[in-house]
């Protein structure tokens, strides 16, 4: 079992950068995939990409790509979501989550079984 906290949002212009952290607690981090969702006010929660276990398998949403990369430090049981050149479609609450599967398959919210609590990242115009 893992826990995860997500930190980092916060308010930015249109244009801008930010990176968002999630820490894992337990020495099993390194088991996992991780993944980032967000979910904006209305709409269902969508994927926004996911890491490998060692960090050199990644994946994104066609929307991100390009503009967000995902990275991990598994000696300090840490995911990072670098976001640039956001955009106001961006806003959205961002969630981080670890899945025991292969991360070239995962890209369902179903397929994760641990989350964090989220971080709000708003982008204003």
């Amino acid at each position: 079992q893992v826990q995860l906290v997500a930190s980092g949002g916060g308010l930015v212009q249109a244009g801008r950068s930010l990176r968002l952290s999630c820490a894992a607690s337990g020495r099993t981090f390194s088991r996992y995939a991780m993944g980032w969702f967000r979910q904006a006010p209305g709409k269902e929660r969508e994927f926004v990409g996911v890491i490998s276990r060692s960090g050199s398998g990644k994946s994104y949403a066609d929307s991100v790509k390009g503009r967000f990369t995902i990275s991990r430090d598994n000696a300090n049981y840490t995911v990072y979501l670098q976001m640039n050149n956001l955009k106001p479609e961006d806003t959205a609450v961002y969630y981080c989550a670890a899945s025991g599967g292969s991360y070239y398959a995962l890209t369902s919210s179903d397929q994760f079984a641990y989350w964090g609590q989220g971080t709000q990242v708003t982008v204003s115009s």
